[in-house]
Formats: C-alpha cells, sequence, structure tokens
C-alpha cells in the first residue's frame, strides 16, 4: 500500500504542483486585493461569525470535520467538470487571504491558522489535485472510447476503464490521503489550536 501511494504521488506531481500554485497565489491576491473583496467576502465572515455566536454552527470536532469534507469531497467530484475543483480550491486561498489581510491582530490570526491549517490546507491542495487526476482519468477514458472500433458497446467500454484504471485509483488514494490529514487538522482546530496560541502569546508577552 506504501509502494501504491508513493507510485500516486510520484505520477501525479503535475497535479498536485497546480495544486500548491492555485492555492497559494490565490491567497497572495486575496491578501493584496482584501480592499476590493470586501463587499464578497465581508458579508460571509460576519454570517459565519453570527452562527458561531448563536450556537448555529458548533466548533465541535464533528462539526468542523464533516464542515470541511465536504469540500474535500466536492474538489474531487467537482474534478469531473473540467477541472471545476480549481475553482474551488481558489475560492478559498482568496478567502484566506483575505481574511488575513482584514485582520487587526495577524500575529494571533496566524497563531489561530497555522496549528491546523498545515493539515486542512495540505488536504484542500490534495483533495484539488485529486480531482484534477479524476479528470485526467474521465480523458482518458473518453478518449480510449473514441479510439475504439468494431466492437461491442460493453467491451469498448470495459477495454477504456482498464486503460485507465490506475488513474482512477490513483485519484482514490490522493483523496483518502486528503480526508486522513482534514481529520487530523479537525482534531488540531478542535482540542490543541487555541492552548497553542495562548501558550505562544502568553511566552511573546
Amino acid at each position: 500500500m506504501i509502494d501504491e501511494i508513493k507510485l500516486a504521488f510520484n505520477e501525479n506531481k503535475l497535479a498536485i504542483y497546480v495544486a500548491i500554485a492555485v492555492f497559494f497565489i490565490s491567497m497572495i491576491l486575496g491578501y493584496i486585493f482584501e480592499p476590493n473583496l470586501y463587499g464578497y467576502f465581508n458579508p460571509v465572515v460576519e454570517e459565519l461569525t453570527q452562527k458561531v455566536q448563536s450556537g448555529v454552527v458548533k466548533l465541535t470536532f464533528t462539526d468542523i470535520f464533516f464542515n470541511n469534507i465536504k469540500i474535500v469531497f466536492s474538489m474531487f467530484l467537482y474534478g469531473l467538470v473540467f477541472c471545476f475543483s480549481i475553482a474551488i480550491l481558489a475560492f478559498n486561498g482568496f478567502f484566506t487571504g483575505y481574511y488575513l489581510a482584514s485582520t487587526d491582530n495577524l500575529l494571533y490570526t496566524l497563531l489561530l491558522i497555522i496549528p491546523h491549517g498545515i493539515f486542512e490546507f495540505s488536504s484542500c491542495i490534495l483533495a484539488c489535485a485529486s480531482g484534477l487526476v479524476l479528470f485526467q482519468f474521465l480523458y482518458g477514458f473518453l478518449k480510449s472510447i473514441w479510439r475504439q472500433e468494431s466492437q461491442s458497446a460493453k467491451l469498448i467500454l470495459l477495454n477504456s476503464f482498464n486503460e485507465n484504471s490506475t488513474r482512477l485509483k490513483q485519484a482514490i488514494i490522493i483523496l483518502i490521503i486528503a480526508s486522513v490529514l482534514m481529520a487530523i487538522a479537525g482534531f488540531v482546530e478542535t482540542y490543541l489550536t487555541i492552548p497553542i496560541a495562548k501558550a505562544i502569546i502568553s511566552v511573546l508577552s
């Protein structure tokens, strides 16, 4: 299994690098263009804050994990729609950059983000990459169907799937790793992020 994971990552480095670039470039742009994004993102921040304060959204491990895992699987599945997973990742990057730029205390905000963000952002990047690999599978599958002639429809579909099944398997492997990282992120955010931030602030002050 370890070898299959290594192979999945090695053979899909480009998809992972593209996802990394999309996230960090969009985050930088979100930070730079914070004033221009205020009208779009501030209502989202205010709505989320109100939901947390009113108890509609609870910062429990279950709530955080299931909310974030939806994003992971959305990026995976939307890879089928012409790599639309990139748009979802870019939105998250823009929002993160905007949020960092709009805060009054950047250091404290970073301390509240970094502990779980290391795992959460890595998860989102891999989820997007898995969506890109899934799109590669779909593209290869359809291309294989187009190339084949004079066979039954069932045989054409079977041959096309077999030719590209490795890519599908690798997409699922990357998705599983992304899901594990998101579970770790949820645990850290729920139980460790705030204590770590308070401990560092107390040392610095």
